[in-house]
């Protein structure tokens, strides 16, 4: 049974936006800072941005500040990101994880810009 669910990615055209979601087990995420991470094709993993585990600090790679924003519902074990004024260079599966580095990241989300 999969601890982590990443789900709202999709096609979309640049200025576009997309909001992904990740489900994840209690035990992994609870009193823990979350982070989103990306891979593009062809390329290694890239942080995106971090959540702390009560939700009150909130921190951006420079490449999504402004553009991105990510939330969290404790009470349901879920993290969110907003994702507003899409561009191709977004195009990534996204992944939730317990770190920077993609620790306990599901299955991924495939986000696609392109118009």
């Amino acid at each position: 049974q999969a601890q982590v669910v990443e789900s709202g990615g999709g096609l979309v055209q640049p200025g576009g936006s997309l909001r992904l979601s990740c489900a994840a087990a209690a035990w992994l995420f609870s009193g823990y800072a979350v982070s989103w991470v990306r891979q593009a094709p062809g390329k290694g993993l890239e942080w995106v941005s971090d959540i702390s585990n009560d939700g009150a600090r909130t921190y951006y790679a420079d490449s999504v500040k402004g553009r991105f924003t990510v939330s969290r519902d404790n009470a349901n074990n879920m993290v969110y990101l907003q994702m507003n004024n899409l561009k191709p260079e977004d195009t990534a599966v996204y992944y939730c994880a317990k770190d920077p580095l993609g620790t306990g990241r599901g299955q991924g989300t495939h986000v696609t810009v392109s118009s």
